[in-house]
């Protein structure tokens, strides 16, 4: 039986930017958990930092869907990670949801992390899918980085995978079973906006495979009600996000 002390002590929430798609503003967000062992555990690192490091704290480009978009920084992942003390050679693991500019932007940095991913994602994008390609430099690591997992799988003692395809193909939401705040749900984009989280949900713009979204969701409405989950997150609703503890504050 694993020890204790490797569960899960505090999660952290980081709003690191916002996108502003046409009436949409949705948050950028990473995540952090501490187990109680020492260990730190990334979550997705956000967008790219280039152009904030360029000085650039609003850029207009294109989404995937070539729509208008504005991003506005906030604090990077690095910067918020710096207000805890933390440097990125102090990430052991780095969890991949998936990769997606808004996720996946920071990959490289995180230089000491072994990366944690579907199979079934990274060989879709090892494959040449376009939908990577903006990111490829930041995922295209060694691959004696990567810890490659096939679908559920629990990573840690209180730390589950959720494979969840729809948004994307081998997309992931994470499971934390905490101290005090008990089970936590990241949906990610599995999920993204709360009034999706119906077993009817509409389907968005930048789900690669509606079908696939809608099992997904229905997959994790079971989940929450299977195991009694007392709080989902999910990825990109501001509303929700305005309401949450954000680092330096922490569930535990």
């Amino acid at each position: 039986m694993a020890s204790i002390s490797m569960r899960p002590q505090r999660l952290y929430l980081m709003q690191v930017a916002v996108m502003k798609v046409g009436p949409f503003t949705l948050p950028v967000p990473c995540y952090l958990i501490q187990t109680q062992d020492g260990k730190n555990i990334l979550i997705d690192s956000g967008l790219s930092l280039d152009m904030a490091r360029a000085g650039e704290s609003e850029v207009v480009l294109e989404d995937s869907l070539g729509r208008g978009m504005t991003i506005v920084y906030g604090k990077s992942v690095l910067e918020q990670l710096a207000m805890i003390g933390m440097r990125p050679d102090d990430i052991d693991l780095l969890i991949c949801t998936h990769y997606d500019d808004d996720h996946a932007g920071n990959l490289g940095v995180f230089t000491n992390a072994r990366l944690i991913v579907q199979r079934q994602h990274h060989e879709l994008a090892s494959a040449g899918h376009p939908r990577f390609a903006a990111t490829r430099s930041q995922w295209d690591q060694p691959a004696e980085r990567y810890q490659l997992v096939e679908g559920d799988v629990e990573l840690l003692p209180g730390i589950e995978l959720i494979e969840t395809s729809g948004h994307v193909p081998g997309h992931q939401a994470v499971l934390v079973d905490l101290p005090h705040s008990g089970l936590v749900l990241l949906a990610i984009d599995a999920v993204a906006l709360r009034d999706h989280f119906t077993a009817t949900r509409p389907v968005g713009p930048t789900d690669a495979d509606g079908a696939g979204a809608i099992a997904s969701t229905r997959k994790l409405l079971e989940l929450v009600e299977r195991r009694h989950i007392s709080q989902v997150i999910f990825g990109h609703d501001l509303v929700q996000w305005e309401t949450l503890k954000q680092l330096p504050l922490f569930f535990d």
